[in-house]
């Protein structure tokens, strides 16, 4: 098997659920090896992504490319391609619309995290950012919890108001707020999925909130304000994604906290993490142990 799948027919084989489920069977699967990613800063101020993984059965390599500068074009910020090989024979097996993975995978890691931790997990949902994450976890949220309320925050009132439209053709209750630190009130379930340039949310969470912030992921880079990510420590629980996002999380480490200290979505899956009262925080960066487990799955179809 050789194929060649595009964005759509990549997203056929990406359904939120399934991949969630197929995540948490990667973090109990001791066959799998991920390598440290290799990121190369390039002039302009993008970067191309190298990022290897391997189980029993299957390696893969996800090379793409991060342009900031192509956001608000038409343009993709994203772009690339997972390649997936057999290890027995070293055959190529197939070649997935890379931001297709990176989207699907990213919304899936999410919605894992929230199934497990959210203490609230009826919504309404806060996403600010809604562009192609923002639109994923919109999906996910809403296959996975059945989330049904949705508030959108944008800098783009434009891609707010397509994001709205999107969320009621999946017969959603929708709409679209300037304000999404007052959103915060209202919203146990937040999803932040911005260029991550900036702050984005400066208020103090609900104490039974949960707050997925994907959108930074190198040390520069910011979405939540450094006494938002304190309040979440001091009152609640931090979780990561993996125990890279230890050099790279920027909004934790922004806030001056002890990164190394905090538990990670293995451990939730393993049942060692503990968590108190409080708003959860998962932070997410990416790895490409999620890009294995959309292969994984995209093979079975």
């Amino acid at each position: 098997m050789d194929t060649l799948l595009d964005a759509t027919q990549t997203a056929a084989r990406l359904s939120c659920g399934p991949l969630a489920a197929e995540i948490r069977a990667l973090l109990a699967d001791a066959t799998v090896q991920v390598p440290e990613r290799l990121v190369q800063p390039l002039p302009g101020g993008g970067s191309l992504f190298l990022m290897p993984g391997l189980d029993g059965r299957i390696a893969i390599t996800k090379l793409i490319t991060f342009t900031p500068a192509n956001s608000g074009t038409t343009r993709p910020a994203i772009q690339g391609d997972v390649v997936v090989f057999d290890i027995a024979t070293g055959a190529r097996m197939l070649v997935l619309d890379g931001p297709t993975v990176t989207a699907r995978r990213t919304a899936a890691v999410s919605l894992l995290a929230a199934q497990s931790l959210a203490p609230n997990k009826a919504g309404p949902l806060l996403i600010v950012g809604a562009g192609v994450q923002g639109r994923a976890h919109l999906e996910a949220f809403a296959e996975g919890l059945g989330v049904r309320k949705v508030f959108i925050a944008s800098r783009s009132a434009a891609s707010a108001q397509a994001l709205v439209e999107h969320a009621r053709a999946l017969g959603l209750e929708a709409r679209a707020v300037h304000d999404a630190d007052a959103a915060l009130a209202v919203c146990p379930l937040v999803v932040t999925c911005t260029p991550a340039s900036g702050v984005v949310l400066r208020a103090l969470p609900r104490d039974d909130a949960f707050i997925a912030a994907v959108g930074a992921f190198t040390p520069a880079m910011v979405e939540l304000d450094p006494e938002l990510c304190r309040h979440c420590n001091d009152n609640g629980t931090v979780i990561l994604d993996t125990a890279d996002a230890v050099h790279e999380a920027g909004d934790l480490i922004q806030a001056e906290l002890d990164v190394a200290s905090f538990a990670t979505l293995r451990d939730v899956v393993e049942e060692s993490a503990e968590w108190t009262r409080g708003p959860l925080l998962f932070k997410s960066c990416g790895w490409a142990g999620w890009d294995l487990a959309a292969a994984r799955l995209a093979l079975l179809a």
